[in-house]
């Protein structure tokens, strides 16, 4: 199925304003194209000189965001300058005011993405180096999805990644994803923290993510076992749109209290930073909107000293992205999440590049010196997605 827009651009936002303002005409965006299922969705942005790049919207219903993106993105997008992404996203913001939210910003992301590797295409340089980093090497926590899993299957199943990868930390998980107090099964919780710990020594990193599945009470209450245990990273306790009980379990405990990975408002942020919600934050670029909008967020904590570990939970473009943001931002934390999931559990992450961007040794994983993202698609995944464009008239 293939849907083409074409749109005419006279008056359709303010684009002559623009190349006015930055001293003279500029490349501009010519056509941009979506190729998703409803896992992934993938955008191509091309400039009026035949260059383009590749970008992502945020997982998940990513069918329903490629149409978000061809609707309130890509017209606006269409005929302004290939060069100023925060002068384009911001046009957009305020043009779309009347539907802000996650989907909106969902869909920026794949705009945002997409200019960030043209632009790095163009000056022959990877992302990282723009942003003002280097290519190297990143340390990973091993990050383990599973719930429907015993606590012995889990610990043998990280052991093992640990010999075969070199990990030397690892994300688990506890409570029951939005589960009100009630755990995935009774006492999985109090089983696995152990039962990992002692599967994995001492010397092992141990992190958890209870998605949002305890109340403040029974958070603070379970990450005193966790810090009986040596874990130092207790990831979203409690619902993430409580900040308020968030607070009392950061402010009771001692191990590192994080979150933040389902937020895209800045002033939302804002508010989080400023009470100091978590010790840890953890935007996720796609979600937030893209590269730029995350930089705002990191940088804003790094104004307040709190370390960046951002959410990129599946092996797409995401991680990738963050890869880059990692090796250039201050306030970069201890790790790159990187999901261990195979082809049984999450088959819709494997096949999507020509030649695959994530090899872990040692535990770590490059950033490389390839111009842009340094990836691309791979055509059999692009001739099975479903196909959109909008184009100039």
């Amino acid at each position: 199925l293939a849907l083409s827009v074409v749109v005419h651009m006279t008056a359709l936002h303010e684009s002559e304003w623009w190349l006015e303002s930055k001293g003279g005409p500029m490349l501009k965006i010519t056509k941009l194209e979506t190729f998703a299922d409803d896992f992934t969705c993938f955008t191509r942005v091309s400039c009026e000189d035949g260059s383009f790049g590749w970008g992502q919207c945020a997982n998940y219903n990513a069918d329903i965001t490629a149409q978000i993106f061809h609707r309130q993105i890509a017209p606006w997008a269409l005929g302004a300058p290939c060069n100023d992404i925060a002068a384009l996203l911001d046009l957009i913001e305020r043009r779309e005011h009347k539907y802000p939210g996650s989907y909106r910003a969902r869909a920026m992301a794949g705009l945002d993405t997409a200019i960030w590797d043209w632009r790095g295409k163009q000056a022959g340089k990877p992302v990282t180096e723009l942003l003002g980093g280097s290519a190297g090497t990143l340390r990973a926590y091993a990050s383990s999805m599973k719930r429907d899993i015993t606590p012995e299957e889990e610990a043998r199943r990280l052991a093992g990644l640990r010999d075969k990868h070199g990990y030397d930390a690892f994300k688990f998980r506890v409570a029951r994803e939005c589960g009100r107090d009630i755990d995935e099964w009774p006492g999985r919780t109090e089983a696995i923290v152990p039962a990992v710990r002692r599967a994995l020594g001492e010397d092992v990193a141990l992190l958890v993510d209870a998605n949002s599945g305890f109340s403040a009470a029974r958070a603070i209450e379970v990450g005193h076992m966790l810090q009986d245990n040596g874990v130092s990273h207790f990831e979203e306790p409690c619902p993430y749109w409580l900040m308020e009980e968030t607070k009392k379990v950061t402010d009771a405990l001692t191990l590192d209290v994080t979150g933040g990975e389902q937020d895209w408002d800045i002033h939302h942020w804002k508010r989080m930073i400023a009470m100091r919600a978590v010790d840890v934050i953890q935007p996720d670029i796609l979600y937030m909107g893209g590269i730029n909008r995350t930089l705002e967020v990191a940088a804003m904590g790094a104004a307040a000293g709190l370390p960046c570990t951002p959410h990129c939970a599946n092996l797409s473009m995401v991680t990738l992205f963050t890869m880059h943001l990692l090796r250039a931002i201050p306030n970069a934390g201890k790790y790159l999440e990187f999901s261990i999931e195979e082809a049984d559990y999450y088959p819709w992450q494997y096949g999507i590049f020509v030649e695959d961007p994530y090899r872990v040794q040692d535990g770590k994983l490059t950033v490389t010196d390839a111009p842009g993202w340094g990836v691309e698609v791979a055509p059999e995944w692009l001739a099975k997605s479903t196909y959109h464009v909008t184009q100039a008239a």
